[in-house]
């Protein structure tokens, strides 16, 4: 019998360590769930914002021949890293960066702490490859992030995982050792990213997605081969990003990131003036684009015209994205004057007619050679930019149409049938960048399906 009570007794203690157990797991995500608000929560600021800057700044804008220097002219790691001691930005202010990006009418601004070449432009401990430790002393990073949020616009961070200082990312597993010190120092720059600077609003990821290990190659014996598409990375190395992923949610719960690390993605990244592709409103994506040919600095890029990116900006919002627009900062840290004054037009136009652009969703009416649609609330913005004759013709919209506005000047006109919707204004009044004209309705535009 007293055997008996002991086994009763041995089982109900494990019971209670049991209930006490669940209760900690219990409590501990509710805690975190209280501390994640959901992705539509957290994204809302992001897209209302529709615009930003990008900024690519480091050692390679010493040499001006873009951020991919050190590769493409397979610079010795040792002699690429004396360019520290040339790293002294005296004539720079980060508040010019930020007075610049609001000039442009951006609402956000993202800079590369740590690019491919592995310089820190801010403080990582013992770390002497950083812009603290190099001939400027100072925290690049710091100093920005305080610009940035003293100028009323979100704080982004660029980062890149891969480092072509170690061999490890090259030969993940000849070179094991090399790619989990290169894994450290990321987990660790994370961290210190997001622990140092207080809030930070986009982390921005580029190259560090598994299948980008090798520049998404495998060595044959001697002989390097380009995966096939489809085809994964196979080896045994791993980034560990779900234990990024906790750290950056646990510190940093509203932060928003980019879809390049494999981990749970806020929005995707299309890069380059080629890759705007078709309207999306289910997965929030942004677009990233160089004013002026190259991400890096380079002496003499001009801009494109005004018109480019003005056409660029309406189809990007028209096709539910955001823009994000880089410039390429000197070694001393100044924008080449011509690229400022596009940008400063660029906020002249947005300042007119920014209405049509931020805040809003794309469509309904689906992208076309003559343009693109936006709305908010009972409005749809009609961004019209190749005119295909003398009237525009849309589709039939399941409501009625108040009344017709160009925001851009001259006086538009509109007819409504259940076939379609025409809209007409004077060849005089035709704007060469966009004519905008404004549909006012009697319900909201959130709930028509896109038309094409």
């Amino acid at each position: 019998m007293n055997e008996y009570f002991k086994r009763l007794n041995a089982q109900a203690a494990c019971f209670r360590l049991f209930c006490l157990s669940f209760l900690a797991v219990w409590v501990w995500v509710g805690s975190a769930t209280a501390a994640a608000p959901n992705a539509d929560a957290r994204m809302q600021w992001w897209r209302e914002a529709k615009f930003g800057m990008f900024i690519h700044f480091g050692l390679y804008a010493i040499p001006g021949r873009g951020e991919w220097v050190q590769w493409n002219e397979q610079i010795p790691v040792n002699e690429y890293a004396k360019l520290a001691d040339q790293f002294n930005p005296t004539n720079f202010t980060p508040d010019s960066w930020a007075e610049l990006a609001r000039a442009a009418g951006m609402k956000y601004m993202v800079l590369t702490a740590r690019h491919h070449d592995g310089f820190a432009l801010f403080q990582d401990g013992t770390n002497t490859f950083t812009s603290v430790a190099s001939a400027a002393h100072r925290d690049i990073v710091g100093e920005y992030v305080q610009a940035v949020r003293q100028a009323g616009l979100r704080v982004g961070l660029y980062y890149s995982p891969l480092d072509w200082r170690f061999p490890g990312y090259i030969m993940p597993d000849l070179q094991r050792q090399s790619a989990e010190a290169m894994r450290d120092q990321y987990h660790r720059q994370v961290e210190e990213l997001l622990s140092n600077y207080g809030k930070i609003d986009v982390l921005w990821f580029d190259g560090g997605e598994t299948d980008w290990l090798n520049f998404s190659g495998d060595w044959k014996g001697a002989e390097w081969q380009k995966r096939p598409k489809g085809r994964h990375y196979q080896g045994g190395f791993s980034w560990q990003h779900d234990q990024v992923y906790a750290t950056l949610r646990r510190l940093q719960p509203d932060i928003v990131i980019n879809g390049r690390a494999d981990m749970p993605e806020d929005f995707r990244s299309r890069e380059g003036y080629g890759a705007l592709g078709e309207f999306d409103n289910q997965q929030p994506w942004e677009l990233c684009v160089p004013i002026a040919g190259a991400w890096g600095y380079q002496p003499n890029l001009k801009p494109k015209p005004l018109k480019d990116y003005i056409q660029l900006l309406a189809k990007v919002a028209g096709r539910d994205g955001n823009l994000l627009m880089n410039v390429g900062p000197d070694r001393n840290g100044r924008v080449d004057a011509s690229q400022v004054e596009r940008l400063h037009e660029i906020g002249a136009w947005l300042n007119k007619y920014g209405e049509s652009i931020y805040a809003t969703r794309g469509g309904p009416f689906l992208p076309g050679d003559w343009g693109a649609s936006t709305h908010r609330g009972k409005t749809i913005y009609v961004h019209i930019l190749k005119w295909p004759g003398e009237q525009l013709l849309l589709p039939a919209i399941p409501v009625k149409i108040l009344g017709a506005k160009a925001i851009t000047g001259g006086d538009a006109s509109f007819s409504q049938t259940s076939n379609q919707v025409v809209i007409s204004l004077p060849a005089s009044a035709r704007d060469d960048l966009d004519s905008i004209v404004a549909l006012d309705l009697d319900s909201t535009a959130d709930a028509i399906q896109p038309l094409k």
